[in-house]
């Protein structure tokens, strides 16, 4: 299974991954599943880091290959479903991560109740 990872489940697998729910982990440690990690989460880091909202003292490029994760990068295609999105989240973000999971075809795993309104597949 292809599976794109969120934000603060990218935070917990490789700062503290037994505060990840069991059936999270399992599917990360999964040799047959392929994690990604967006550059729509990097983005997120980034931003949050500049305005003092989190602090990120590492890469988390660097940190996300050493994991095994894989990146993806964030396409036109993925944007263009933003615009029929329906506005059950306003974080732009997580909506941006919901359209690229979407566009896609990948699972993607958050503990966020919201993305439940939406018609992707979720591992919540």
């Amino acid at each position: 299974m292809k599976i794109l990872i969120d934000t603060h489940i990218f935070l917990r697998a490789i700062s503290n991954p037994d505060h990840l729910k069991r059936h999270h982990r399992a599917e990360l440690e999964t040799q047959a599943n392929t994690v990604y990690l967006s550059a729509i989460s990097v983005a997120e880091l980034m931003i949050k880091s500049s305005i003092g909202k989190l602090e990120v003292n590492f890469d988390p490029v660097a940190v996300a290959l050493e994991t095994g994760f894989q990146l993806l990068s964030f396409s036109g295609n993925d944007a263009l479903q933003l615009k029929s999105l329906p506005f059950h989240h306003r974080d732009p973000f997580d909506r941006m991560l919901i359209t690229q999971a979407l566009s896609n075809h990948y699972a993607i795993m958050t503990d966020d109740a919201k993305f439940s309104l939406y018609d992707c597949k979720l591992i919540s």
